[in-house]
């Protein structure tokens, strides 16, 4: 009686260095098409790792994703800046009379753990008065971009080596790995940029286990297709018995009981959530756990759904 779109799903991919974001989400798009598709994080050309790409009606899942902790592993280099705040801009070098110590570099990065006021770098894809920062920082413009909160769980420094830095991040969404450089560079007024970015994690989905564009061309898509409900574990959930599913697929509330309470997230997150998500539900069907929609909680006892996968 009810049924999913097809091909629908969360691919785990690695972004090679050199392509951007959208370059990944093209080639995917010609293999599918007219199934729609989107990315669910930017990476910059310079970077690689995961991204993670959604496809069908797992794309409405995007914003979803993007609140998953991110865990990063990149190379600083101090002792010099760049317009991009990486190695890929304009690089100033900095005369120094004393370089910092690795005790000074260290505390620096240590003070920057917790939830902090982070600015993004002028070439970013921030919007700015309906325009790209990058866009009009090319146009020699200096984009005003606002200082936000963004919260950063650990930094790990594997290698001092004047002047690289290696270290892994954990982070949460919205988080430039390229103003942490910027921003040590500043502090200890030696200046510093990011010369390497891997993103290694995102959420449950890992460097280790992405799939290659190759792989994705020579195999296709399906043997590589997570299941839409792996991005719903940081969500409270509850199952829809059948007279639920007629509810749910006609936009009505569903009403949860002692008997069939809403269960606790299986993935609970550490990180703050956007308040587009922070007190929404995932419902699953209760024959076989496939995610059949997104509800948000409504006084007394009710859900409302927001999102609905099923279709008759």
């Amino acid at each position: 009686m009810y049924s999913l779109d097809e091909p629908c799903g969360i691919l785990n991919v690695f972004k090679p260095q050199g392509l951007t974001s959208r370059d990944v989400v093209n080639v995917i798009q010609r293999m599918i098409r007219p199934v729609r598709c989107g990315h669910a994080g930017t990476l910059d050309p310079l970077a690689t790792g995961v991204l993670l790409v959604c496809i069908g009606q797992a794309t409405r899942l995007i914003s979803l994703l993007q609140e998953l902790p991110k865990q990063y592993k990149s190379e600083f280099i101090l002792g010099q800046s760049s317009d991009t705040d990486d190695v890929t801009g304009q690089i100033t070098l900095h005369d120094l009379m004393v370089s910092p110590t690795d005790e000074q570099i260290t505390e620096v990065l240590n003070s920057m753990i917790g939830t902090i006021q982070q600015t993004p770098p002028a070439y970013s894809a921030v919007h700015v008065d309906g325009k790209r920062a990058y866009d009009l920082a090319r146009q020699g413009l200096t984009p005003e971009l606002k200082p936000r909160d963004v919260q950063i769980s650990s930094i790990s420094v594997h290698l001092i080596e004047w002047p690289r830095l290696q270290l892994t991040i954990d982070c949460g969404s919205g988080t430039y790995i390229r103003s942490i450089a910027r921003d040590l560079g500043r502090e200890l007024r030696c200046g510093g940029l990011m010369s390497q970015l891997e993103r290694t994690r995102i959420g449950q989905f890992r460097v280790e286990d992405a799939v290659s564009l190759d792989a994705l061309r020579e195999f296709g898509l399906s043997p590589y297709l997570h299941n839409p409900r792996t991005a719903t574990g940081i969500l409270p959930q509850f199952q829809c018995t059948d007279a639920d599913l007629e509810r749910l697929i006609c936009g009505k509330r569903l009403c949860p009981t002692t008997q069939q309470p809403i269960s606790p997230p299986l993935n609970p997150s550490t990180q703050a959530m956007s308040a587009d998500w922070r007190d929404m539900v995932a419902l699953l069907r209760e024959s076989d756990g496939a995610l059949v929609g997104i509800a948000e909680p409504k006084a007394p006892g009710e859900l409302q759904p927001r999102i609905v996968f099923l279709k008759r």
